[in-house]
């Protein structure tokens, strides 16, 4: 099984500058765009698989807030919301 790289790119067009994303299934294709980006056609950027970084948000903020009243919290947004108006 060939391994998929995930690549983003930005592609010029009627200078505008447009960023998508694809899934390279063979390895001949990345000569191609290694070809292109030698033109100054495209710009490639080797990015991480989005669900390798998934990130576990509770263990990672998991105890940093104390514990607070219903009315300490109302108040608390009360004062952000005022605050923004």
């Amino acid at each position: 099984m060939i391994p998929k790289h995930f690549v983003t790119f930005k592609l010029i067009q009627f200078q505008n500058m447009k960023t998508i994303t694809i899934d390279i299934i063979s390895e001949k294709a990345i000569k191609l765009l290694q070809d292109l980006e030698s033109l100054n056609l495209i710009r490639v950027r080797n990015e991480k698989n989005p669900s390798q970084t998934d990130v576990n948000w509770v263990s990672k903020y998991k105890g940093i807030m104390g514990k607070q009243s219903v009315s300490e919290i109302d108040t608390q947004l009360n004062n952000l919301r005022s605050e923004w108006e």
